[in-house]
């Protein structure tokens, strides 16, 4: 099949004949499966690069700028797509010592990772919103709690020169400012 006939077979493709999207893959079949041998894939892979590479062509098919080209553009589809197969297989690699089969994997699952992900966004807007609510607080509260959370903490006497509070006053005060923050939180619904 020569450019010319491929360009034409491909512009009528683009306009629904499905006469002409039959006789390209009929056509162009024997170039994907020629790539796929060439890599050595095995049966099934190759079938699946041979779908995927039929797929991706029908996906773009009206966008192919040079209709006279498209063997070339299945050509270089079908290759990417045996190398990601490649790429793919070497990460699997076949064994029979039980002790590696035994073992647990580094990597989280995708699932694992989705809820990770869920969580670290509940916790990021927990920490969004106690801290929101923190700063509603008094600037008393507010300047007290942010000493006391500092790391490492601080003693009461520095706390004292710090915010000019006595020392014996700290503790009482700490307390009546949790307490505040708590009804705050409670009556958000936040706890």
């Amino acid at each position: 099949m020569d450019r010319t006939d491929v360009g034409a077979l491909v512009r009528s493709a683009v306009d629904g004949e499905t006469a002409a999207w039959k006789a390209l893959v009929e056509g162009l079949s024997p170039l994907v499966w020629s790539v796929v041998r060439a890599h050595r894939l095995s049966e099934a892979d190759g079938h699946e690069v041979y779908q995927t590479v039929w797929f991706r062509f029908a996906q773009h098919l009206g966008r192919i700028r040079e209709p006279e080209k498209a063997g070339s553009w299945i050509a270089s589809t079908a290759r990417n797509e045996c190398l990601k197969v490649l790429k793919s297989l070497r990460r699997l690699t076949p064994t029979d010592d039980p002790q590696l089969l035994d073992r647990a994997s580094d990597e989280p699952t995708p699932e694992q990772s989705v809820l990770d992900a869920e969580e670290a966004a509940v916790q990021s807007e927990r920490v969004r919103f106690l801290w929101q609510e923190l700063e509603a607080l008094g600037d008393r509260c507010r300047q007290l709690l942010r000493v006391l959370i500092s790391s490492p903490p601080p003693s009461y006497q520095e706390v004292s020169s710090a915010l000019g509070i006595a020392v014996g006053s700290i503790g009482p005060m700490r307390q009546r400012c949790l307490r505040r923050l708590r009804a705050r939180l409670d009556a958000r619904g936040a706890l």
